[in-house]
């Protein structure tokens, strides 16, 4: 599954993301106001009038757009405001049973209802609870997301990261080669690829045909004590922390990665800025980091 978009050319800015949580404005993770204060449509708005080409949803803020707005209608201000990107998530316990599993897949439900509506790049995928599988089991049932993805029209990207039952490189690609299908893939956040102590060169064992999204931002080298709380509350702006965002990209782009880059930033101050600082500094911020390319 391709994307569909331009490749930048040099000292361009490729297309970008506004990830859900950078704009997710009065939303507290892992709680039950995961929704943004900010209508959807502002906030769509807002993201276009700086320059963003794509926009995440996560499920919990979906269910509350729906409120008013349909999918339709969302689709249409989606296009209205030249969103050629769309990522849906997060959908969890996809590979469990149980009261957990039915959980998940009412939200499975959502999602992929969205994805064919807003006729989505993606839907992010993963563990938050490193919830012990066998690799047997986590191969068939990412197959099966896959497969129902596909009559949809959409894709589905495994994110990596420390809290998940898959958490190292090597996993992933077991999961990934196992599956084999064309709409799965992983996507890669800098933040957990930094905190994974991941060498950056080492991502390019992932063929291209499975590296289908990524997502930079900035944060401490060090950890922090509670990494619950680093990563959904401590997350940087791009240029404001300690990453190597540059060095990261480059690696990329050599590898061949030529899709659109998201911004994902966890940040407990950020949420609380009006909608304008907050979609403004986050472009302008990411923008700068490809002034080299």
């Amino acid at each position: 599954m391709g994307f569909v978009g331009r490749k930048a050319r040099k000292g361009q800015v490729p297309d970008l993301v506004a990830s859900y949580w950078t704009l997710a404005g009065g939303a507290y993770p892992h709680t039950d106001r995961e929704y943004s204060k900010f209508d959807f449509r502002l906030r769509v708005e807002a993201a276009a009038r700086v320059g963003f080409r794509g926009i995440g949803i996560w499920h919990a803020d979906l269910v509350h757009s729906l409120e008013r707005y349909s999918l339709a209608q969302m689709k249409r201000i989606l296009d209205d405001n030249g969103m050629r990107h769309v990522e849906l998530e997060f959908l969890t316990d996809w590979f469990l049973d149980g009261e957990r599993r039915i959980k998940s897949d009412a939200t499975r439900r959502l999602l992929m209802d969205a994805a064919e509506a807003f006729e989505a790049h993606h839907i992010k995928v993963g563990d938050f609870y490193n919830t012990p599988c066998p690799m047997s089991r986590l191969i068939d049932s990412f197959a099966a997301l896959c497969a129902e993805a596909g009559r949809r029209g959409t894709g589905i990207l495994f994110e990596l990261m420390p809290f998940a039952t898959i958490h190292t490189l090597d996993d992933t690609l077991t999961l990934l080669n196992g599956v084999g299908a064309d709409n799965g893939g992983v996507i890669l956040d800098l933040w957990h690829v930094v905190k994974l102590g991941i060498p950056y060169k080492h991502v390019r064992r992932i063929p291209l045909s499975f590296l289908q999204g990524v997502e930079i931002n900035d944060g401490y080298l060090r950890n922090l004590p509670d990494f619950v709380d680093e990563t959904t509350n401590h997350r940087k702006l791009c240029g404001e922390g300690e990453f190597d965002i540059r060095g990261f990209i480059k690696v990329m782009l050599d590898h061949g990665y030529a899709g659109p880059w998201g911004i994902e930033v966890l940040n407990a101050e950020l949420r609380q800025w009006p909608l304008e600082k907050m979609v403004s500094r986050a472009y302008s911020t990411t923008s700068e980091q490809f002034s080299d390319f």
